[in-house]
C-alpha cells in the first residue's frame, strides 16, 4: 500500500472533532422525540379511558332509566250497542184460588192449555154451602111471611086508630113491627144472595185469556175458601203475548233509555235469532243498591215461542252522554287506592292518574273519566313504577 492511499483514507483531526460534537445532539433530539411520543401516547390512552368511563357512566345512567312503550287512548263512538242480561216474564200472571170451600169434583184444563176469558177450569163440590143456601132461602120465605102479616096488622090498626077505637101506642107498635119485618126480609135476602154467590164460585173460570202454567190440585182435594192453608192455589194462568222483558240498565246509559227505543232479544234456545221489541216503560229511578235503571221491553209472542222465566240478552243502541275512551287492560295499575293509569308527561316523567272504569271488553276496558285523549299511557307498567319517575318513551301508533 502506498503512502498516498493511506493518506487519502485517514480521518483528519478536525473532522473527528466535528463528529464528536454532532452525535450527542442527534441522540438528544431522538430522546426528546421518544419522550414526546410516549407522553402523547399516554395522553391519548388517558383520554380514551376517560371517554370510556364517561360513556360507561352515561350508559349506566341510561340503563337505570326504564324505557317504556306508550299509547294513546282510543276514543269510543258516542252511540253504542250495549248487551245486557234480562229475564222474560208473562205480560199478566195470576194464581187462581177457590172462593168457596168444598172438594174438587173435576178439572178441565191442565198445564200448557190455552184458555179464553170465562172458560171453565174446574168444578168444586160444595155440600155445606148448598145446605146453607137452602136454609137461607127458607129463612127468607119465613121473613117474607112475617112481613106480610106485619103489613096487614099495621094497616088494620091504622084503620082502627082513625075510628079512635085503639090507642096510638098500640098503632105505633104495629107500625114498628112492620118496619122490623121489612128489615128482617132484607137481611134474609142479602144472606141468600151471598150464599148464591158462594155457590156460583163452585165453578172456577179463567179471568183472562192465557196459558195454564201450573195445576196444583186434583179430584177429591179439599179446598178452603181464599188463599189460606197449603196447596190452595188451584191454577196459575199466564198471558204470554206480548211477553215482558225486564233488564237493568247501568246508570251511565240511563239517560238514553226512553219509551219507544228499539231493542232486540237473543235467547240461548234460538241461536242466531233476534226477536224485536220496544221499550215501553222505565222505573224513572236508579236503584241505589245496583246503580241501575229497571226497564221493561215488550216483545210480540203470538206464536208462543218465548216462555216466561227464560234468560235472554237485550241488544239496543244508546247514545252516551259522557266522553268515553278505551285502553288495553295491561295499561292499568290496580292498586289498593284504586285503578291508575301511568301517563308519561312531556318532561319524561311518569304521572299516575286515577281512572274510572266502565265496561270490560275482555282485552280492553272502557274508561269513563280520568284520562285525556292526548295522554301517553304506559303499556305494561311495572308495579314498582312511582309518581315522578324518569322514563324513556317509545311510542306506538295504535292499540288493538
Amino acid at each position: 500500500m502506498s503512502y498516498e492511499s493511506i493518506g487519502e483514507n485517514t480521518t483528519t483531526p478536525e473532522s473527528s472533532n466535528q463528529f464528536r460534537r454532532t452525535a450527542p445532539k442527534h441522540r438528544f433530539l431522538v430522546l426528546i422525540a421518544i419522550a414526546i411520543f410516549l407522553v402523547a401516547g399516554a395522553a391519548i390512552a388517558f383520554a380514551l379511558r376517560l371517554g370510556e368511563r364517561r360513556s360507561l357512566a352515561r350508559e349506566t345512567e341510561d340503563l337505570a332509566v326504564p324505557t317504556v312503550i306508550v299509547i294513546q287512548p282510543k276514543p269510543e263512538p258516542p252511540k253504542q250497542e250495549i248487551v245486557l242480561p234480562s229475564t222474560l216474564e208473562a205480560y199478566t200472571e195470576s194464581p187462581i184460588y177457590a172462593r168457596t170451600s168444598g172438594y174438587v169434583a173435576r178439572w178441565y184444563k191442565d198445564i200448557g192449555s190455552r184458555v179464553q176469558k170465562g172458560q171453565l177450569l174446574a168444578d168444586i163440590d160444595t155440600p155445606e154451602v148448598d145446605q146453607e143456601l137452602l136454609q137461607a132461602r127458607a129463612a127468607k120465605n119465613q121473613a117474607d111471611a112475617q112481613l106480610n102479616l106485619a103489613k096487614t096488622s099495621a094497616a088494620r090498626w091504622e084503620t082502627l086508630r082513625s075510628m079512635d077505637a085503639v090507642a096510638q101506642q098500640e098503632t105505633d107498635e104495629r107500625s114498628s113491627a112492620y118496619t122490623q119485618a121489612q128489615a128482617a126480609l132484607a137481611s134474609s135476602s142479602a144472606n141468600v144472595r151471598r150464599l148464591e154467590q158462594l155457590e156460583s164460585f163452585k165453578h172456577v173460570y179463567a179471568p183472562f185469556a192465557g196459558t195454564i202454567t201450573k195445576r196444583n190440585t186434583d179430584i177429591g182435594a179439599l179446598i178452603n175458601a181464599g188463599n189460606s192453608g197449603a196447596n190452595q192455589e188451584l191454577f196459575v194462568l199466564a198471558q204470554i203475548s206480548p211477553i215482558r222483558v225486564y233488564v237493568d240498565v247501568p246508570e251511565i246509559y240511563a239517560p238514553s233509555v226512553r219509551p219507544g227505543l228499539d231493542a232486540s232479544i237473543e235467547l240461548p234456545a234460538f241461536p242466531g235469532q233476534r226477536f224485536s221489541g220496544k221499550v215501553v216503560r222505565t222505573a224513572d229511578a236508579i236503584d241505589p243498591a245496583t246503580r241501575t235503571l229497571r226497564t221493561e221491553i215488550d216483545v210480540p209472542n203470538r206464536d208462543g215461542r218465548l216462555f216466561p222465566g227464560s234468560y235472554g240478552q237485550v241488544h239496543f243502541g244508546v247514545s252516551v252522554a259522557v266522553s268515553r275512551m278505551s285502553v288495553p287492560v295491561n295499561a292499568l295499575l290496580f292498586r289498593s287506592e284504586g285503578p291508575r293509569a301511568a301517563v308519561a308527561g312531556s318532561d319524561g316523567k311518569v304521572h299516575l292518574k286515577k281512572v274510572v272504569i266502565g265496561q270490560d271488553y275482555g282485552t280492553e276496558v272502557e274508561i269513563l273519566g280520568g284520562l285525556d285523549p292526548s295522554d301517553s299511557i304506559v303499556l305494561n307498567p311495572s308495579d314498582s313504577l312511582d309518581e315522578g319517575q324518569q322514563v324513556h318513551v317509545m311510542k306506538v301508533s295504535s292499540h288493538s
